[in-house]
């Protein structure tokens, strides 16, 4: 199965790693089968654990390679770092400004973007599917780094990184899908709304292969642009959302946790 997954191109490598990352937040959209309802507490750890996931990638799975691989180059280490990231925090920041969409928790009213008449769980989506954009370039950009020749890109990196984001993408699919089904919205539609927000993912994660396998030369700042995103999402997001209702301490553990296992995961199979 390795053997043959190795054998792929990379662009069609990352269609698959971002189908599978598609297909835990659809597992996460799937706990609408079995609950109305859940917990705060439980929702805030996972949130929470969700950021820890997101910052800790956007060090050891994009920043770090993107330094290694600048110096490879003879670019100083920093350049295309701290360009790319804060490009990447701008670019989400106009996407927040020009597409309307709704936090967990949130009034409708209180939609950010552009005004709008449009159905609350579509809002809801289209917050969740944001976050999306950056992970499906991240994975995308990883396995597309591999066809650069470069040492810091391997692909036990590139599946960790996979493997990390689609851990992250399970409570944030249960995000969206149970509370619409809290709200009236009958379970086979919460559920097909709460996967939806992951399709942006696999359409993501090819375009950044894509664009890297064509110019190598970008590929530094392209790594660094996914990391600027991430972050951007989990400080103006994800962290808020998830001590929006005093559950600082649980939050906050479960950002410590997501944080170590991407580690590990970064580390040990990286």
């Amino acid at each position: 199965m390795i053997a043959w997954f190795t054998n792929l191109d990379h662009a069609a490598q990352a269609l698959l790693a971002t189908l599978f990352t598609w297909g835990v937040t659809a597992l996460g959209a799937g706990m609408v089968f079995f609950f109305k309802e859940i917990n705060r507490k439980v929702l805030d750890a996972l949130l929470g654990f969700a950021g820890g996931v997101m910052i800790a990638a956007s060090f050891w799975s994009l920043l770090a390679p993107s330094i290694e691989m600048s110096e490879s180059m003879g670019i100083p280490g920093w350049m295309p770092a701290v360009i790319g990231f804060l490009a990447g925090g701008a670019f989400l920041k106009i996407v927040d400004k020009v597409i309307p969409h709704l936090h967990i928790g949130m009034e409708t009213k209180d939609a950010e973007g552009p005004k709008t008449h449009w159905q609350r769980s579509v809002l809801l989506v289209l917050a969740i599917t944001l976050h999306n954009i950056p992970e499906g370039l991240a994975v995308g950009i990883a396995f597309g780094a591999l066809g650069a020749d470069i040492e810091a890109a391997t692909l036990s990196g590139a599946l960790a990184l996979a493997l990390g984001i689609g851990l992250q993408n399970f409570p944030e699919g249960a995000a969206v899908a149970i509370p619409l089904r809290r709200e009236g919205v009958s379970r086979a539609k919460s559920f097909w709304y709460g996967q939806l927000s992951g399709v942006v993912e696999p359409i993501a994660g090819v375009l950044g292969a894509v664009l890297v396998l064509a110019m190598r030369p970008i590929l530094p700042y392209a790594l660094a642009f996914a990391a600027g995103a991430m972050i951007y999402v989990v400080v103006e997001e994800v962290i808020p959302e998830s001590q929006g209702s005093g559950n600082s301490d649980i939050s906050t553990l479960g950002a410590m946790g997501g944080f170590a296992l991407m580690m590990f995961l970064d580390v040990a199979l990286g």
